[in-house]
């Protein structure tokens, strides 16, 4: 993909220092904060994304654009394709639609956005994967730019994620956001897109032990706000709302493929048929 999260040389948005911070062994990298230092070669230079038709993709005007971020310590194929199942748990659901995974931090501890810290990057970013999907399909491009977009985060992912949500970003596009044990942080900017989208567009946390307390947090948050918060898997992912998934049994480490159900992600991407 010529747009990808990494590499990038740009500055962190919330200190505004460089990135690229620090060197070792004469290796220029970023020096994360859970992870230590990361060589910019090896974990910040990968510009793959996964992009998959969906087995029930149909390119009507009921089909989504379903883009997955993955957490912390992960690549596509090792863990989004081969232990989490990722493409194998969205052709099981029977959605109409197409999937796409960027590449993130390669293998390591951190969760920086890269390109996706620029509000303007994702509708850029979707257009090119389309460019690809669409001779893929075999369906003409117009069928991928009419498409909604739900946007699907687990651990992490949820940084990268909650840069989409700027107004400057995929705007009234948006209609669904599904976080995967995932609310470690930015929760007033994922406050702020509820307030102002709750009714037409959906947000759902499924969460374990490992995010409990944030999640908690967080409810009490939007009942303060006057929005009410559902919990237990909605029946159906249609429109606005906003639901709680409680799983404390689920390990966060298998939260993708086990939690309140055996294959969860495809358990909620059923929903929104």
């Amino acid at each position: 993909m010529r747009h990808s999260a990494f590499p990038y040389e740009g500055t962190v948005p919330d200190t505004g220092l460089p990135f690229l911070d620090a060197t070792q062994d004469g290796l220029i990298g970023h020096l994360s904060a859970r992870g230590g230092f990361y060589a910019a070669q090896t974990t910040y230079s990968d510009r793959r994304s996964l992009l998959h038709v969906g087995a029930g993709y149909r390119g009507s005007t009921r089909s989504l654009v379903v883009v997955f971020f993955h957490g912390n310590g992960a690549t596509l194929t090792r863990d989004v394709i081969l232990r989490q199942r990722v493409a194998e748990q969205f052709d099981a659901s029977g959605i109409d639609g197409v999937l796409i995974a960027p590449q993130l931090a390669v293998d390591a501890w951190d969760s920086s956005a890269g390109h996706f810290w620029d509000s303007r990057f994702a509708p850029r970013y979707l257009d090119e994967a389309f460019s690809h999907l669409a001779p893929m399909s075999g369906l003409p491009l117009q069928a991928l730019q009419r498409s909604r977009v739900v946007l699907v985060a687990y651990s992490g992912g949820y940084l990268p994620l909650s840069c989409c949500l700027a107004e400057k970003g995929l705007g009234t596009r948006l209609s669904g956001v599904v976080l995967l044990d995932g609310l470690y942080g930015e929760q007033e900017r994922f406050e702020r897109w509820i307030t102002a989208h709750h009714r037409r567009a959906f947000f759902v946390s499924a969460w374990g032990n490992s995010s409990l307390s944030e999640n908690v947090a967080f409810n009490l948050a939007l009942a303060q706000r006057n929005i009410a918060v559902q919990t237990g898997t909605p029946q159906r992912l249609s429109g606005g709302g906003v639901w709680t998934v409680p799983s404390l049994a689920a390990e966060h480490m298998d939260f993708v493929t086990r939690a309140w159900v055996d294959a969860p992600l495809r358990d909620l991407l059923s929903r929104m048929r």
